[in-house]
């Protein structure tokens, strides 16, 4: 496949895309494969709070991170390797300038990087015109990371699988209090922690039906383990729940507190403790990507 050379409209136009962040409402893991991944239940929802990228397509075949990230090699970082991969996969002779405004907190646990490689793919697949199905971009993106397709996905699912076998469903959009305590957490240091739950029962679809997916029948079976080694999130979960729903999102270090009112997350976000950065969102069905390239498709 080679993509359209010929009149791409988009090129040499400086073009802003969201990255948004994501919230796990829970994350079950239910066993693990042969291959070392572990077969998940989550519950995936936007929030609408993102990284900034914009893309300018070029003729020339290079693809440039205008804006390195500290302590990141270029070649390592998934904005890069994504734009690499499609370029392999599409055969194209454009290439692509690349900048970011980066305010999605590291290691925790709101999927930024993985955001970042999702968002490259899928602006790149329409400036470069590939035309790829958002079924292929998946694959791709799962390569690069578990959490990729479901930024690819574009709304909000219950997932299985590795995180890439997805069921429509629309949980209540709350308004959430994100916190971080002073650490990042890796996640590849938790998926393969011995002492990490591994056999929690599958849930019926039917349990799904409902509004509250911060109660006893749901958790986050990376929580336990995180807690007992980084207090600084254990101290902060249990400081949070005193005052709202709380739990943690992917393998943290992030803590997610649910409220039915921006002003209600406000009030307690005032009264956090001194060394917790912080910001108030709202929960999102559908990604702020969508709405975007879909008015990229009707200017063409």
């Amino acid at each position: 496949m080679t993509c359209a050379s010929n009149s791409n409209s988009f090129l040499n136009k400086a073009i802003e895309f969201p990255s948004p962040a994501k919230i796990n409402l829970f994350l079950h893991i239910v066993g693990q494969r042969e291959d070392g991944y572990h077969n998940l239940e989550t519950l995936f929802q936007f929030i609408d709070h993102s990284d900034t990228l914009t893309l300018t397509a070029t003729e020339t075949p290079d693809i440039e991170l205008l804006t390195p990230i500290d302590g990141v090699n270029n070649d390592d970082n998934l904005i890069v390797k994504a734009a690499r991969l499609l370029k392999c996969k599409s055969n194209t002779d454009f290439g692509v300038k690349i900048s970011i405004n980066k305010i999605l907190p590291m290691g925790g646990g709101l999927g930024g990087g993985s955001s970042n490689a999702a968002t490259v793919l899928v602006a790149l697949n329409m400036l470069w015109q590939c035309e790829l199905s958002l079924t292929e971009l998946s694959l791709l993106g799962l390569s690069l990371g578990a959490d990729v397709p479901i930024f690819i996905h574009g709304f909000s699912a219950f997932a299985q699988g590795v995180g890439d076998d997805f069921t429509a469903i629309k949980p209540h959009e709350y308004w959430y209090l994100i916190t971080k305590p002073e650490c990042s957490i890796s996640t590849k240091q938790i998926f393969t922690d011995i002492d990490l739950p591994r056999n929690t029962k599958k849930l019926a679809l039917s349990a799904l039906n409902t509004s509250d997916f911060i109660n006893e029948s749901f958790h986050n079976d990376c929580q336990t383990l995180v807690i007992k080694q980084y207090p600084e999130v254990a101290k902060l979960l249990a400081w949070l729940v005193e005052y709202a729903p709380s739990r943690m999102t992917g393998t943290g270090a992030c803590v997610f507190t649910r409220f039915s009112s921006y002003q209600e997350a406000c009030s307690l976000q005032a009264k956090l403790p001194k060394g917790i950065s912080s910001f108030v969102a709202q929960g999102l069905n559908k990604s702020p990507l969508c709405s975007v390239i879909a008015k990229l498709s009707l200017s063409e």
